[in-house]
């Protein structure tokens, strides 16, 4: 009768792929085609490795010839009389400090070899995460993605290290140590150890097979602690205002149990690993041990050749021990490391076209044609939308929310690809050119500028990094920013702290629009730039948001009407469909959904005041 698959087997057979196929993607990094060096140190790495085995092989001969000489014994007289037992015991010494120097130097070699490697894995992970499409790090979690990164490329380090010089020398070791007690004493003796290293290695993968379980079980709940600590120190604020500390604090403390509870049967675990292999080990270096002293007694063997074996058990025992530790933490690196090279192959949803040419900016012309567009195969957000924006207009886009405005911004620069029509700029294919050249010629002031913890001079220069001090000065003026920072004891080298929380929400938002003015883009897309922002504020700030779009091409995404009324032409979008375009004063005179919306907000204004 067949044996029935369960779902342990399956998830065993698919450990074991994962894991054949981290070391296939792990091992061009050891022998690269276009490095030579790489090659080179690892088998110089491989030959120290080599020549530390066999110094510590032979070195048991050296104690066994001291024990003998001074016990009067079996000892070879030419040997005694060119060395002496004074000698033998300095030679042992000698050999047991060769064999660590050679250890030491098979590191050394094999140090910058791992090194590049986690380098460019890191550096591969990091740009490909980049690469991926705006839908993915919607859904994805910050927190976990960083400890997959996190545990991944640590993985790497520990893979290379141990694969190679842990379980390759134990495995060579033991070996040698073989063929010494076969051909030195007997078969008996090499039986006895085969079988309980057979035994010992047989407990070991299997009690560890069980806690690689509970240590997934562990990291899971690690992930979810660390991931929950980070959304909650995100959104500090919300926080804040709704007193949720407490809450907030058992969130947290509920996933840290969850994580002490599979930590403690990790713990448990380990206990009882350790003990089993103890008490394996122990019995078969009990076993080796009474037929080395029976030997002799009989007068077959010398007190040197009972100290020899000794000598071999203990040798074996100590890499024996590591075993079980050693098999775990491959096992785990290999399933971060599956992990992380699972999202080096997720796919990146938007992608240049093989042999795509550079975005070729003559005007600045943008036209949507027909454009259509959908998140989910569900619900169709833009249904064919026709808007063309000629090269140094301003065009406004308005409309309740979800009506598809904020997804416009979002095509045009291409975080997503249309599902039918299409999005040209000068008569070229979004889809046609590279992203690099179509980002460049792109400017976006967004409703929350959002800056990394640096200083105010890099956040601005980020614009242009090969800006000098002058030209990031200049574009801070034009965004009437620079009197402000030079108040700041330290200037433009102030810190603005995470996501720019040091700062105003005006204040950051002239750093947003000075950092476009650097950037001197041709096409400028302003999404609801200054709705987050006070009224008094955003009279100031749509000033320079004025002046920053002269000469070139904007396209305004707006919540406040009040802010538009200056613009070319108004394009009002309903449930993805363009309803109304014209201007201000044309929209109000038709009195359609602009003149509704316009109403609406004036009453709101007035109420307010």
């Amino acid at each position: 009768m067949a044996r029935r698959t369960t779902m342990t087997d399956w998830d065993s057979e698919a450990a074991r792929r994962s894991g054949w196929r981290t070391i296939r993607r792990v091992a061009p990094y050891l022998w690269p085609a276009a490095h030579p060096w790489v090659k080179w140190r690892v088998v110089l790495a491989l030959a120290a490795l080599f020549v530390a085995k066999l110094v510590a092989v032979g070195t048991p001969f050296f104690y066994k010839a001291a024990v003998d000489a001074l016990a009067g014994e079996g000892a070879d007289p030419v040997m005694m009389l060119a060395i002496g037992a004074v000698g033998l015991t300095v030679a042992y010494g000698m050999a047991r400090l060769m064999t660590v120097g050679f250890q030491q130097l098979r590191d050394v070699i094999f140090a910058r070899v791992g090194q590049r490697a986690l380098r460019q894995l890191a550096l591969e992970t990091f740009r490909h995460i980049h690469a991926l499409s705006l839908r993915y790090h919607i859904t994805r979690k910050t927190g976990g993605l960083s400890r997959i990164i996190e545990r991944g490329v640590k993985g790497v380090e520990f893979l290379l290290r141990f694969l190679l010089f842990s379980i390759g020398p134990l495995i060579l070791e033991l070996a040698m140590i073989s063929v010494v007690l076969a051909v030195v004493f007997d078969l008996w003796y090499l039986a006895v150890v085969v079988i309980t290293i057979g035994i010992y290695i047989w407990f070991t993968f299997k009690v560890t097979e069980w806690r690689v379980k509970i240590r997934k079980e562990m990291n899971d709940q690690d992930t979810d602690a660390n991931q929950k600590a980070i959304d909650s120190l995100l959104n500090f604020e919300t926080v804040k205002y709704f007193g949720a500390e407490g809450r907030e604090a058992a969130r947290y403390d509920g996933a840290m149990e969850r994580y002490e509870a599979a930590a403690l049967k990790t713990s448990y675990s380990l206990a009882f690993l350790n003990f089993g292999q103890s008490l394996l080990i122990t019995t078969g270096l009990v076993i080796v041990m009474v037929m080395a002293a029976l030997g002799v007694q009989s007068g077959a063997l010398t007190v040197g050749d009972f100290v020899m074996v000794n000598a071999y058990m203990i040798q074996i025992t100590m890499p024996l021990n590591f075993l079980g530790t050693v098999y775990r933490e491959i096992r785990q690196a290999l399933v971060d490391m599956g992990e992380m090279f699972d999202l080096l192959e997720q796919p990146a949803e938007v992608q240049d076209k093989p042999g795509a040419p550079a975005l070729k900016v003559q005007g600045g012309k943008v036209e949507l044609d027909d454009v259509r567009f959908s998140y989910e195969d569900t619900r169709a957000v833009l249904k064919g939308v026709s808007v063309a924006v000629g090269a140094g207009q301003t065009v406004a886009i308005v409309g309740p929310s979800g009506s598809g405005k904020s997804t416009i911004g979002r095509l045009l620069f291409r975080f997503y690809d249309v599902s039918g029509g299409a999005f040209r700029i000068d008569g070229q294919d979004l889809r046609d050119v590279t992203q690099d050249s179509l980002h460049a010629a792109i400017g976006v002031v967004p409703q929350d500028t959002v800056l990394f913890n640096d200083s105010i001079y890099y956040n601005i220069a980020y614009g242009r990094p090969d800006a000098g001090r002058g030209e990031v000065e200049a574009a801070a003026m034009a965004a009437k920013i620079h009197d402000f920072i030079s108040t700041l004891p330290d200037g433009y080298d102030t810190q603005v702290g995470e996501r720019g929380l040091k700062l105003s929400g005006g204040e950051k938002q002239r750093v947003g629009i000075a950092r476009t003015l650097l950037k001197n883009p041709p096409i400028l897309l302003l999404d609801e730039a200054t709705s987050a922002l006070d009224s008094e504020t955003e009279r100031d700030i749509q000033d320079e948001l004025r002046a920053m779009g002269e000469g070139r091409t904007v396209i305004t995404i707006a919540h406040r009407l009040s802010t538009i009324v200056d613009a070319d032409r108004i394009v009002v979008l309903e449930r993805g469909e363009v309803v109304e375009e014209g201007r201000h004063e044309d929209l109000l005179i038709r009195g359609g959904r602009y003149a509704a919306m316009w109403q609406r907000q004036a009453a709101e204004q007035d109420e307010a005041a």
